[in-house]
C-alpha cells in the first residue's frame, strides 16, 4: 500500500524562488539558474512513492539534494512547488494545528548529530516527545523504558548523555523517535558520524527493529554499501534530480546510465545479491520412494548432474544423489535412501551470497534453496555463485 506520494517536488533557496522556478520549468539546469538568478535549486521536480512498511533509501553525493528532500517531507523545508501526499492527504494544505499533530503523531526524525539534550538524562531525552504531547508521567516513563529496551539500552535510563558513546547516543535518538509510535521515520544520515564497527552494529540493530516493527522508513545516506544493505528500494539523486529508483538488485543489474554505473562500481555485490536472485527455479526432484532405475532415467534425461531427494507430502529435501549413486543402487538392489548423501547445503531464499560462499565450500553438490516452509524451490550451481560476484 502506498504510504507517501511525492509529485514534482521542488525546493529553491533564495529571496525570490518563484522567479527561479519559472526558469526551471523552461528546462534550465541548476547551474544556469544559479548564474542567472543567484538562487539555488535544492531539488527540482522530484517524484516518487514510498510503500507502507518499506525502508526507502535516498542516496546521493554531497550537494545532491537528499537532505533538502527529507526535510521537505516533514515541512522543515517549505517546498517551492509540488505536492506531498501522506495517506492520500496533501500535507502542504495543513494549517498550523494539523501540521503540529502530523509531526507529533505520524512522523518522527532521527538526526545525523543525534539532536539530544545534554542537560537531560537518557530517559528524559526519550520521554521528551511524549511530554510535549501531554502524556502522564508514569505512562511516558513506561513507554520510554520499553523503547530503550528495544534498542539495547536497558539499564542506561538514568545516565547523562555525556556518558554515552556515539552509537549509544544514536540509539537514544532512535528510541525517542520510536516512543511516539510514528508511522513514518525519517533518518538523515544517522550513522555517518559513527566508527565503522559501530555503524555495522547499528545497521544490524535497525534491520532487526524493522523486521519487528515494519515502520515506513526514509533513510538518507551517501554510502552506497549502506544503502544497498538497508534499502528495500533505493532512489539515487544527482544535482537535485531523481536519476533512478529500484531495488538493490534492479539497480545492480540495470543501471540507468553511466553515473549510476560509476556510483555502484565498488559495491560489495555479495552483500546485496540473494539466493533468490541467482537460483535456478527449474528443479529436479526425485521422490524418496522412487525406484533407482526410474530415478536414473529422470536424471539422465535432464541437464542436471545431481538430483535432490524429496518427499511428496511437503517437498522437503532429505538428500542428494548422482548417476553413480543410482547405478550402485540398481546393482546392489538398494533403495535411493540407502545411497543418497545427506551432507548437502540448503539456504533460505533471502540468504545473501556472502553467507552462501562461506558454507558452499562444505559440499561438492549444488546449493539447495528452500522457502520459509522448508520446501525445495531452487538450486544454485557453483558457476552461478561465482558469476554473481562480477
Amino acid at each position: 500500500m502506498e504510504k507517501i506520494r511525492v509529485e514534482n517536488l521542488t525546493k529553491i533557496f533564495g529571496k525570490h524562488p518563484h522567479k527561479a522556478l519559472e526558469e526551471l520549468k523552461k528546462g534550465k539546469n541548476r547551474e544556469e539558474i544559479f548564474n542567472q538568478t543567484h538562487h539555488t535549486v535544492g531539488i527540482g521536480g522530484v517524484s516518487f512513492s514510498v510503500f507502507e512498511g518499506e525502508t526507502f533509501v535516498i542516496m546521493g553525493l554531497s550537494g545532491s539534494g537528499k537532505s533538502t528532500l527529507i526535510r521537505c517531507l516533514n515541512l522543515l523545508n517549505k517546498p517551492t512547488d509540488g505536492k506531498i501526499f501522506v495517506d492520500d492527504e496533501n500535507i502542504l494544505d495543513y494549517d498550523k494545528k494539523r501540521l503540529r499533530q502530523f509531526r507529533q503523531d505520524k512522523i518522527a526524525m532521527v538526526f545525523q548529530h543525534f539532536g539530544l539534550f545534554s542537560h537531560r538524562t537518557v530517559l528524559e531525552n526519550v520521554q521528551f516527545g511524549l511530554e510535549v504531547k501531554g502524556m502522564e508521567k508514569e505512562e511516558r516513563r513506561t513507554k520510554s523504558l520499553e523503547m530503550l529496551k528495544a534498542v539495547g539500552l536497558e539499564g542506561w535510563e538514568d545516565h547523562m548523555i555525556s556518558a554515552l558513546s556515539g552509537g549509544m547516543k544514536q540509539r537514544v535518538g532512535l528510541a525517542r523517535a520510536l516512543a511516539n509510535e510514528p508511522e513514518i521515520i525519517l533518518m538523515d544520515e544517522p550513522f555517518s558520524a559513527l566508527d565503522p564497527l559501530i555503524r555495522r552494529d547499528m545497521h544490524t540493530e535497525l534491520l532487526d527493529l524493522q523486521a519487528k516493527l515494519r515502520k515506513t522508513i526514509i533513510f538518507i545516506t551517501h554510502d552506497v554499501n549502506e544503502a544497498f544493505k538497508l534499502g528495500d528500494r533505493i532512489a539515487v539523486l544527482k544535482d537535485g534530480e531523481m536519476v533512478q529508483i529500484g531495488t538493490p538488485e534492479e539497480i545492480l543489474e540495470n543501471p540507468a546510465n553511466e553515473y549510476i554505473t560509476n556510483f555502484i562500481e565498488d559495491i560489495d555485490r555479495s552483500r546485496v545479491i540473494k539466493a533468490e536472485n541467482i537460483m535456478r527455479r527449474r528443479v529436479l526432484k526425485i521422490g524418496r520412494n522412487t525406484s533407482a532405475k526410474i530415478a536414473l532415467e529422470i536424471l539422465t534425461d535432464s541437464d542436471f548432474d545431481h538430483g535432490f531427494v524429496t518427499d511428496r507430502e511437503n517437498n522437503r529435501i532429505h538428500g542428494v544423489v548422482d548417476a553413480d549413486d543410482l547405478l550402485r543402487a540398481i546393482k546392489e538392489k538398494l533403495s535411493i535412501e540407502a545411497v543418497m548423501h545427506t551432507n548437502f547445503v540448503a539456504v533460505r531464499e533471502d540468504t545473501y551470497v556472502k553467507e552462501i560462499l562461506e558454507i558452499a565450500s562444505e559440499t561438492k553438490y549444488p546449493v539447495a534453496v528452500i522457502n520459509e516452509q522448508g520446501q525445495y524451490v531452487g538450486r544454485i550451481q557453483r558457476a552461478a555463485l561465482l558469476k554473481s560476484l562480477v
